[in-house]
């Protein structure tokens, strides 16, 4: 009987069965999973091959969105009248009428739940007067950014020769999004929300991305899908601190694409680690200063340091500081210098140093005062 109960609990347990590299993403024609904090890769296949990406392309619209939003030359509250080019796009669509105005928020949901090439054709008019003009800032931002396999004919994705990326590229935008830009992820985890929800004209947005309710932790990024596309996704998931980005291109199917994509997110959980080597505001250092208003102030880190590590790691890491030049007065929150943690002399992880107090220059007077009381009171 024992026996019996042993087997049935035994049944009862779920197992985790974690594909072995040679497995992973077997339908895509590209794929690529990284840690997004240091951008190490993890798994990849075919990075460097230039394909079609579809809608994908749309998340280098949203970096330039968002930096002109950090920049306050926008706001998300402004009104967009949609033009009739930009009512007039097909595919995937928010279905904005010529005249419509718009919020930068409401365009922006159209843009990361819904994919709406509409959507995102009046925010290229808003922010540069046309999409051509949109389309330059694009190619120079993944120029900026040290880009080699990718080039945008249009900023919706939509199908045209000339128009490519690849994983690895798609992976380093997505990076770039979730790390210098996370105020996306409040965009990309909606799964259900209305637009137009006053009028009669309410409308349902559901994400494309089918994993943000499927998939524990995940919170972005962006779907893709042309006939000549195929199935693509860039996909982000975060526990425990840990955050990844898997890409998949050129699946044939859109479960298949899903699948795939769980299974990468997978593997990089069931085998990578993120070690934390210093805490964000750890003191790491002092300086000491002769004229000022304070002799001693610490200087701590901005971020944390971590490195990513597979789970049997346990690696011991060195240490370098690097200081700017700098002058008083100092401010709260100054950068002073940086930070590197290094493994076997490699750089894994840098922060920059500030410091936390306010430092002054001391006048003369300050000064002569500050000598009188040392000669008094014997502090020298």
């Amino acid at each position: 009987m024992k026996k019996r109960w042993l087997l049935l609990i035994l049944f009862l347990i779920p197992t985790f069965v974690y594909a072995e590299d040679s497995e992973l993403a077997s339908h895509a024609k590209s794929a690529i999973l990284i840690e997004a904090s240091s951008g190490k890769i993890l798994y990849e296949k075919e990075i460097n091959q230039e394909l079609s990406i579809a809608s994908m392309t749309k998340m280098v619209a949203q970096i330039i969105i968002m930096e002109e939003i950090e920049k306050g030359n926008i706001h998300w509250d402004d009104v967009v009248t949609v033009s009739r080019n930009a009512s007039g796009m097909g595919g995937s669509q928010i279905y904005l009428e010529e005249g419509e105005k718009m919020s930068v928020e409401d365009l922006m949901k159209g843009i990361s739940v819904a994919s709406g090439n509409d959507a995102t054709v009046a925010m290229a008019e808003y922010i540069s007067g046309s999409e051509e003009k949109f389309v330059e800032r694009m190619n120079a931002k993944v120029k900026e950014l040290g880009l080699r396999h990718t080039h945008f004919v249009n900023s919706t994705g939509l199908d045209e020769e000339g128009h490519y990326s690849s994983s690895y590229d798609m992976a380093m935008i997505a990076r770039d999004l979730v790390v210098h830009h996370s105020d996306i992820l409040k965009f990309s985890s909606i799964y259900e929300d209305y637009l137009r929800e006053d009028t009669d004209r309410k409308f349902w947005l559901v994400n494309t991305n089918k994993l943000i309710s499927q998939y524990e932790g995940t919170d972005g990024l962006k779907t893709g899908h042309t006939d000549l596309a195929g199935y693509c996704l860039a996909a982000t998931a975060e526990r425990s601190d840990l955050r990844l980005i898997a890409i998949v291109l050129g699946e044939e199917e859109s479960k298949v694409r899903n699948a795939e994509t769980i299974q990468l997110l997978d593997y990089g959980f069931a085998n990578t680690k993120l070690k934390v080597l210093k805490k964000k505001n750890s003191v790491v250092d002092s300086i000491s200063f002769d004229k000022a208003d304070k002799t001693n102030v610490s200087v701590v880190l901005k971020n944390s340091l971590s490195a990513v590590e597979d789970f049997d790691d346990n690696n011991q890491y060195d240490y370098q500081i690097h200081y700017n030049s700098y002058s008083l007065p100092l401010k709260s929150g100054d950068v002073i210098g940086r930070m590197d943690a290094l493994l076997h002399k490699q750089v894994v992880s840098s922060s920059e140093l500030i410091v936390l107090e306010d430092v002054q220059k001391l006048s003369l007077l300050q000064l002569f005062k500050q000598k009188f009381e040392s000669l008094i009171f014997g502090h020298f």
